[in-house]
């Protein structure tokens, strides 16, 4: 079934997916301009980041719903379970940012602008969207186990590809100076903030559906 969007829904769609693409883009050149690894590595770096791999994952996900609804992609971007997964991806980029890396580096000018998109305001724009137009839908209680495929990964990715290129987009991720037993540990904490949105959202998503 289509679910076409409303008025209001797709206008906020549409400026998420303006601000992610708009972010998106200037981190690449940023990247490129101060990177001093041969270009495909810088690539491959690029799309090692959570954050990047998150927020193209939204920007797709609002182009797609807010544009192309009747398309194939508009379809599975319809599907309930695939806004909320996406919603408790962003957000915990936001919380796990905020949180844990921001203290990290200090970023300024266009650089500073576009961590500030990237961490903070389009995680929060996305789960208004959430809030506004997706939290009334029910879901079923193990829906979460699929959801945390994408995480997971990610970090058996990061992990296998640090082995070789000893690149880790993460300061907790990194086994050369934290030891495998560490990283493990550091995945584990981050696999349950995962999981702790997860049932969130999902408990949200009925809770309003049974007071429909």
């Amino acid at each position: 079934m289509i679910i076409t969007p409303s008025y209001s829904s797709k206008i906020l769609a549409v400026i998420i997916a303006a601000l992610a693409w708009f972010a998106l883009t200037v981190q690449f050149i940023l990247m490129v301009k101060t990177n001093t690894t041969p270009l495909p590595e810088t690539i491959i770096r690029y799309f090692s980041f959570f954050t990047i791999l998150t927020n193209l994952l939204v920007a797709v996900y609002a182009t797609s719903v807010a544009l192309m609804p009747s398309t194939s992609w508009g379809r599975f971007f319809s599907n309930p379970s695939v806004g909320t997964a996406t919603t408790v991806y962003i957000v915990a980029v936001g919380v796990i940012y905020n949180a844990i890396l921001r203290a990290l580096w200090q970023p300024v000018g266009t650089q500073r602008i576009v961590d500030e998109l990237l961490h903070t305001i389009i995680p929060f724009l996305f789960l208004m969207y959430w809030v506004l137009f997706l939290s009334r839908k029910e879901l079923p209680w193990n829906a979460f186990f699929m959801w945390l495929i994408y995480p997971l990964a990610y970090c058996l990715y990061i992990i296998g590809r640090g082995y070789f290129s000893k690149f880790y987009p993460y300061p907790f991720m990194d086994v050369t100076k934290l030891g495998y037993k560490q990283v493990a540990l550091n995945s584990l904490s981050v696999t349950i903030v995962f999981l702790g949105f997860s049932i969130l959202l999902i408990n949200i998503g009925r809770l309003k559906s049974s007071k429909k």
